[in-house]
């Protein structure tokens, strides 16, 4: 038995097939557009693949195809199952005949097939008559999608004059339909907006310039570019995209001035570096394309410069040197103007460069004096008398009318007390004489003022150098401290001496040594000229005595060779010291500083001596006097010290050994300050009597308690260990009244304290106590 479906499926639909939005046609669809049959068979199985066409709308089911079996007698007895994607829901089958139906919209771009499963059954038995098997349903596209630009709008940017066909940029469009079937992905682009400039590529969507533009002429276009679908078909789906294209500048315009002459003006009395004038070329091109540089071809003179402003693109032309109206009262020059930076591409457009000519008038001014020289450089020998011409100046009015000129110096008054100028003729003499050893240079201002117009003033630097004059004789460079030891053999060098010359030589300094007239007898020392600007002393015998002669003075004389040569004395000081041949100068020198005070070593040393003992001994006496302000009872201030407690409570009476704890005494306190134990015994008693009849809550009591209490811990002349306790009221309320004397009528001396004695041992010491006070008493 075999079971395959129908070889030729023919769509059939229930209503007329709607409209295609893509193709516009109405109808039905014949068999060869709805589906692609392919015969496949497996096992017993022989069907085609089914195609549905997705629709825009679908209202009622429509007919795809049939499945049949060859089983099929088409008596009823035989029922068609689909299962598998969409089953019931997107897909029906006829049960009785096989025939499928789609009922609901289709969609391609969301789900281009589908897989389902066939079978038939006998309706009796229930089983299967065929084994299952699987087919799939694809969904065939419709032009249902319209073109998009997703990148869109398009900016894009070419260089001006670029040559026809030149790639300016590409825009792409998508369409969601199947591009592997039909046309409805298929784009054509084309151009709306943008002829005769540019062209596009229909299949690629390349843009390309159409023609050379100039960006002088127009620098920015707006393009509109098309895409169709269904390769432009009509009723084909179709969008637009906007391309702005800016052209870019390059260098293709030469910079021109904006005048072929121009005309300027300067004082004669301008600085160099003022500004003349400014020149200026225009170039089209913008950025570094326009950026130039200005050049001066012709100036013979090379009075002026030009230099370029990079901001303004401006010539700027500058006075290089000064003018003079009375020598020349016009310049002409040619300016010239080149790009910076050029395109060589279109260098046969002509150079990128132009000129232009620049006439330039002097303008006369009333100029200041003006010196024959710019300095003045003078001599005038040292020493030269009050008066003495040292130069001349001359300045001259440089204009027609020749205006006299009145000469002064300036710049410090002390070159004024040193020099003076005749204010006619310009002569400069000195005022005093030089001296070149304190400067040999002077410098002065000279000022040349108009007379008729004082305002009109030069300056002149002059430089007076003074020649030197051989004044000064040679000398000792330094104090030389020259010493001989007693045990000096003959001939032994002492000292080496050499001399100086504040006056200036045309050669070299040559200074000559001798001995004096009146040492050339010497027989001491000797002196030898080295010819060198140096010379040596010597010794002439041997063995030197301190005792005979502690000092020598040696007269050298140094000439020099000035013109004319003169010639100093100089005395050498030469000290005798107590050594052998070879001089210990700080021994030496403690020796000359011993004799120059007229003392021995042995002398100083017992000086010394005599100094340290009484030293020694003032430290002792202030030691002796140091000690004996301490106190004799330091230690036993300080045994109390540590024993003198403060506490204040009152303990229980003589039988009461635990009112406080004795150890407490014992523990170290602060000292406080010493105050004299007051004899209180007449005032306790007085306070007591009160004390019995006020109460312990009276102001009195508690006055006397406190002043009791303050005193106990304030003496520190109490024995330590001594513990004062005062009872002066016993309460109130008892039958037997009061057992205190103190509150007694009587007086003390009245009273007889002789029973005590009879009381035993324990009252010891009060029977004595009151014994003793009787008796002084009386």
């Amino acid at each position: 038995m075999n079971f395959s479906a129908l070889l030729s499926l023919v769509l059939m639909l229930v209503q007329p097939w709607p409209c295609s939005l893509s193709t516009q046609n109405c109808g039905t669809q014949s068999t060869d557009q709805a589906f692609t049959a392919v015969r496949r068979v497996k096992r017993g199985w022989v069907w085609e693949p089914l195609f549905a066409t997705e629709e825009q709308t679908s209202m009622v089911p429509v007919y795809v195809g049939q499945l049949k079996s060859d089983l099929d007698k088409q008596d009823g007895n035989l029922e068609y199952i689909l299962t598998g994607e969409g089953a019931g829901s997107t897909f029906i089958i006829d049960e009785n005949n096989g025939k499928i139906y789609v009922t609901q919209k289709l969609d391609r771009e969301k789900k281009p097939f589908y897989t389902l499963r066939a079978q038939v059954i006998s309706r009796k038995t229930q089983l299967p008559i065929e084994p299952e098997s699987e087919f799939i349903i694809k969904v065939r596209d419709i032009n249902d999608h319209e073109p998009q630009f997703l990148d869109g709008p398009y900016v894009a940017t070419v260089p001006e004059m670029s040559p026809e066909g030149t790639s300016v940029t590409q825009v792409t469009a998508t369409d969601g339909d199947d591009p592997s079937y039909g046309n409805s992905a298929r784009l054509l682009y084309s151009l709306i907006q943008g002829q005769p400039y540019f062209s596009v590529e229909p299949k690629t969507g390349v843009i390309r310039m159409a023609s050379q533009m100039d960006r002088e002429t127009k620098d920015q276009y707006l393009v509109i570019i098309q895409a169709k679908d269904m390769v432009g078909q009509a009723g084909a789906f179709s969008a637009t995209a906007t391309v702005t294209i800016n052209l870019s500048d390059i260098n293709d315009n030469p910079p021109k001035f904006q005048q072929r002459l121009y005309h300027m003006s300067v004082s004669e009395e301008a600085p160099v570096g003022t500004t003349v004038g400014k020149v200026f070329a225009e170039d089209s091109d913008i950025g570094e394309n326009a950026a130039m540089n200005y050049f001066i071809e012709e100036d013979s003179a090379g009075v002026f410069d030009i230099i370029t402003n990079n901001e303004t693109q401006e010539g700027i032309i500058l006075l290089k040197k000064r003018v003079d109206y009375e020598s020349k009262r016009r310049y002409s020059i040619r300016a010239k103007v080149v790009n910076r930076y050029i395109d060589y591409r279109f260098l046969k457009e002509g150079p990128f460069e132009d000129r232009t000519v620049v006439k330039i008038s002097v303008e006369n001014a009333d100029e200041p004096p003006v010196f024959t020289l710019e300095n003045y450089v003078m001599e005038i020998s040292e020493g030269a008398m009050s008066g003495s011409l040292v130069g001349t100046v001359t300045a001259r009015d440089p204009d027609d009318d020749d205006c006299p000129v009145r000469y002064s110096i300036v710049h410090g008054m002390h070159l004024k007390r040193l020099f003076s100028i005749n204010e006619h003729n310009g002569t400069i003499i000195t005022t005093k004489p030089l001296d070149r050893e304190i400067a040999s240079w002077h410098n002065i201002t000279v000022t040349a003022t108009e007379t008729r117009n004082p305002e009109k003033i030069s300056e002149v630097n002059v430089y007076i150098q003074v020649l030197d004059v051989n004044d000064h004789a040679p000398e000792f460079p330094k104090y030389y401290e020259t010493f001989v030891c007693e045990n000096a053999v003959s001939g032994q060098l002492i000292q080496s001496i050499s001399a100086v010359d504040q006056d200036d030589s045309e050669e070299d300094h040559n200074f000559y040594f001798s001995l004096a007239q009146e040492a050339t007898n010497n027989s001491h020392f000797t002196l030898k000229d080295n010819q060198d600007n140096t010379a040596g002393i010597f010794t002439a015998k041997s063995g030197y005595r301190r005792q005979e002669q502690f000092y020598f003075y040696l007269p050298v004389v140094i000439l020099d060779n000035g013109t004319p040569p003169l010639t100093s004395t100089n005395t050498l000081t030469i000290t005798v010291c107590d050594c052998d041949t070879k001089v210990n100068t700080f021994y030496c020198r403690y020796g000359a500083f011993m004799y120059a005070i007229g003392l021995s070593t042995e002398a100083l040393v017992a000086v010394l001596a005599c100094i340290l003992i009484l030293l020694v001994f003032f430290l002792a006496i202030v030691a002796i006097r140091q000690q004996r302000k301490k106190s004799p009872f330091s230690e036993k201030m300080e045994e109390f010290r540590e024993n003198i407690v403060r506490y204040d409570d009152e303990g229980g009476g003589e039988e009461d050994t635990e009112a406080f704890d004795i150890s407490a005494l014992r523990t170290r306190t602060v000292m406080r300050t010493h105050k004299p134990r007051k004899k209180v015994t007449t005032e306790i008693h007085s306070l007591y009597r009160q004390s019995l009849q006020v109460g312990p809550d009276s102001a009195i009591f508690r006055q006397f308690i406190s002043e009791k209490l303050e005193e106990a811990n304030t003496d520190p002349t109490a024995p330590p260990y001594d513990s004062l306790q005062t009872y002066a009221f016993e309460g109130t309320g008892s039958l037997a009244g009061s057992l205190s004397s103190l509150g007694s009528t009587m007086s003390d001396a009245d009273q007889s304290y002789d029973y005590l004695t009879d009381w035993g041992p324990n009252f010891k010491q009060l029977a004595s106590m009151y014994a003793s006070h009787r008796s002084v008493r009386d």
